[in-house]
């Protein structure tokens, strides 16, 4: 919201300085974000009159004579479109400044001495998106009133300053020039100073003319007044330049007297040309499917049932509270004027401005929502307006449909529920006061008291919301601070804080680095990689169709990351992610999707590069493998690997992660056609469920006394069939039991020469330790023949 400080001065006696100002708002809970003089950088700009004009030879160029108050003129080269004698305008004299620093200097145009410049708006630092249409790229037109050799910046108004305000959506009251009077009124204790403006209605009458009707509820009210025999043509100075000084371009008479209005009220508002209606009456309803209409900006637009409409001869001319038609559009041979002012609702214009990525001033007012008390008001004084400055008639009357809400809300409090929640001491009086300062009503006393807040707030409906007002009136800075109180409780992190923390420092160890994926991705995507097809969780109104739906995995994501840097030719990656996938609830009532924690990530290139001293290592099952048994050691959970097929996953290289029948994810190669999908390498990735290894780990470790007596190694060779793993292995020796066998560690494995084809050697190597006493050589040696009967019965090995 751009707020004109000069016509807030006129709605409030104040007169502190803009910086003031702005701090004060700021703290009592309206951010100001900036605040600007519009004439910074400019200096010595002039009102010149032209007197002679002539053109260059061969050139678009003219040659002007120009007064500007001194006993002689001065000549002037323009490149301007439209150069009129007597013609009023900007000039830059030798010495003045222009936007962008630029500094005028005489000199010489085509051989002819030019002693300044005629000035467009843009040249003096309007922005292009408000100049006036007639004035685009050509030099301004200044009033005929306006004294030649006196200064232009109060006849534009750029003697003032601007205001930024960043609204939020709870104050949208301020989204207007007097919600922001009543703001600063309370502030400095001031009274509000509105215009009020009078007309003489004629003896005909709204309702012989026209009439309105409101067939859905999504429109709360609607109401119109007709204006006959309007004069269209530009806007008197003051009204364009308030306009273009808070960011609207100025049109004509009619139409910026519904912007300025827009502004004043924060009422928005539209006009017809009554003689273009094909019907003398107006319906406000919803739109039917793919029913039509050509907008003010020319573009056709193709309409929901969820989007509302007003229309004429059951045909829309507007959309309503975001743009009007072009089939009823006010142009220069308008005669007649319907004013509109309305109520809609602020969901389905949200909802329109969304999906035709159509906002206006209007639809972000109605969107949050708009005073209903000065409705009637705000037609009204549109229509003193076009009285004043269209010479129309105003016809006697209005016609409406709906009802408008302009009853007080009441709201109770007391003094020590205010106290209490400010930490303050305040007295009766005190509330008083602050009350008279909001406009509010007060009734009651000190021990129970009621305030009437008028519909102007209607962010205002709870006990809370009271005392926040109290509490920005009477100053944060006021409040007492105080230190929390603890209680003497000491802070501990939850078992999934530490689990995730003791996760992330085991992964990262090993070279991983963590990365952040959306948690909302295409149809497609979320269900990749899962083994459990399920419905899908869909956003209504997705921000782009790539964010529409939640992820029911995590390797997707993870993927689409390896190969943005992978594009960018990062060829060895390592990373992982701890985030939440989203399954649909099992229940029928269930409101949320069931959200499921997990740890995935991908790796891809190399482990090692090529050197002098050593080969290149590409990442491979085993490696991704490795990853995991380093993070299920180092958690102390023993899990077993089953070779499975998943969708999207290398059907050979592809594994479950089980604990005992519990499985906790997979590891694996991507599908070789879903890595050409993705324009990636061979590419490793894992997804494990931590809410699963949450209920394995023992996050206490329970502290076990060192033994004092030493441990005994052997090793030993098994010749087993080629097909025999290491797991099998390992299985076989643990079933069998063996007494006080502290580890097992593989250091060799060989096959070839001097041995069967389908055979290979396996050399392991043994710890025993007791706890109570040393082991003799007859006890290790009975340990050992335990493993080899076991290895011999299960799995037919021989010792070399």
């Amino acid at each position: 919201m751009l707020v004109s400080y000069k016509w807030l001065k006129k709605l409030v006696a104040i007169d502190v300085p803009s910086s003031e100002l702005a701090e004060k708002m700021s703290t009592t809970g309206i951010e100001v974000e900036g605040v600007s003089r519009l004439d910074k950088g400019l200096s010595k700009l002039i009102v010149g009159q032209i007197i002679e004009k002539g053109k260059i030879p061969e050139t678009h160029l003219t040659v002007c004579q120009v007064d500007i108050g001194e006993e002689e003129s001065i000549q002037v080269v323009c490149g301007g479109k439209v150069v009129d004698l007597e013609m009023k305008t900007i000039v830059a004299i030798p010495g003045a400044r222009i936007v962008g620093n630029r500094k005028i200097k005489k000199g010489k145009i085509r051989g002819v001495e030019s002693y300044g410049m005629l000035c467009s708006l843009s040249e003096i630092g309007v922005p292009d998106a408000v100049i006036p249409k007639d004035y685009q790229d050509n030099i301004y037109r200044l009033p005929d009133d306006a004294l030649v050799g006196d200064s232009i910046f109060k006849y534009l108004d750029l003697d003032d300053e601007i205001i930024e305000l960043a609204i939020t959506p709870n104050r949208a009251d301020a989204l207007s020039m007097r919600g922001v009077a009543h703001e600063v009124a309370a502030i400095y204790d001031k009274p509000v100073q509105f215009e009020e403006k009078t007309f003489v209605e004629t003896d005909k009458k709204v309702s012989d003319l026209l009439s309105v009707q409101v067939a859905n509820q999504e429109i709360s009210f609607y109401a119109a007044r007709v204006v006959e025999n309007v004069v269209i043509k530009p806007s008197p100075q003051w009204l364009q330049n308030i306009l273009m000084n808070q960011g609207i371009r100025p049109i004509n008479n009619v139409v910026d007297v519904t912007n300025y209005v827009l502004l004043y009220f924060g009422q928005p508002m539209h006009a017809f040309d009554y003689d273009k209606f094909e019907e003398k009456a107006i319906v406000a309803r919803l739109a039917k499917e793919n029913e039509k209409i050509i907008t003010l900006d020319e573009e056709e637009r193709s309409l929901t049932s969820e989007d509302m409409v007003i229309t004429v001869a059951d045909k829309p001319v507007a959309l309503a509270g975001v743009m009007g038609g072009q089939s009823t559009e006010i142009d220069d041979n308008t005669q007649t004027v319907v004013l509109e002012a309305a109520v809609f609702d602020g969901q389905h214009v949200r909802k329109t401005s969304s999906r035709l990525n159509l906002r206006s001033e209007s639809s972000s007012r109605f969107e949050k929502g708009i005073n209903q008390a000065t409705v009637l008001e705000a037609l009204d004084y549109a229509a003193a307006m076009l009285s004043e400055l269209a010479d129309g008639d105003v016809l006697s009357g209005i016609v409406s449909s709906g009802e408008l809400h302009l009853e007080d809300k009441v709201v109770s409090s007391n003094l020590d529920y205010v106290n209490t929640r400010l930490g303050t001491e305040l007295v009766y009086n005190d509330i008083e006061k602050i009350m008279a300062q909001l406009g509010f009503g007060l009734s009651g006393n000190a021990t129970e008291f009621s305030i009437s807040v008028p519909p102007r707030r209607w962010d205002i409906s709870i006990e809370a919301d009271l005392v926040e007002e109290i509490a920005r009136i009477y100053g944060y800075d006021k409040l007492p601070t105080t230190l929390p109180s603890t209680g003497g409780t000491v802070g501990e992190l939850t078992k999934t804080q530490k689990l995730r923390r003791k996760v992330r420092n085991i992964i990262e160890a090993q070279g991983l680095s963590e990365v952040i994926s959306y948690a909302l991705t295409t149809p497609e995507k979320a269900v990749a990689f899962t083994q459990n097809l399920q419905e899908l969780t869909e956003l209504m109104w997705p921000m782009t169709s790539d964010r529409s739906t939640l992820r029911q995995n995590m390797i997707a994501g993870i993927l689409d990351i390896v190969a943005y840097n992978k594009a960018r030719n990062l060829k060895n990656i390592a990373i992982y992610e701890i985030g939440k996938i989203f399954e649909p609830k099992t229940e029928q009532t269930a409101p949320l999707p069931n959200e499921t924690s997990k740890l995935a990530f991908a790796v891809t290139g190399l482990v090692t590069d090529n050197d002098f001293q050593t080969k290149a290592t590409p990442v491979d099952f085993f490696y991704a493998k490795g990853i995991l048994e380093t993070l299920f050691n180092q958690l102390n959970i023993s899990v077993s690997y089953q070779a499975r097929t998943i969708e999207n996953m290398h059907p050979g290289r592809t594994a479950l992660i089980l604990k005992d029948d519990v499985v906790l994810g997979f590891v694996g190669q991507i599908h070789p056609q879903m890595a050409k999908d993705y324009d990636l390498s061979e590419t490793y990735v894992a997804e494990i469920d931590l809410q699963k290894v949450e209920d394995l780990w023992q996050s206490q470790i329970i502290f076990k006394e060192i033994t004092k007596y030493p441990a005994v190694s052997r090793d030993l060779a098994v010749l087993v069939n080629i097909n025999v793993t290491h797991d099998d292995i390992i299985s076989v020796i643990k079933k069998a039991k063996v007494k006080n066998l502290k580890d097992i560690k593989l250091f060799d494995i060989y096959s070839g020469t001097n041995i069967e084809a389908d055979k290979k050697s396996m050399a392991y190597s043994f710890t025993f330790q007791k706890e109570t006493d040393s082991l003799t050589d007859e006890e290790v040696t009975n340990y050992i023949e335990k493993i080899i009967t076991a290895l011999a019965i299960e799995l037919d090995a021989e010792i070399r």
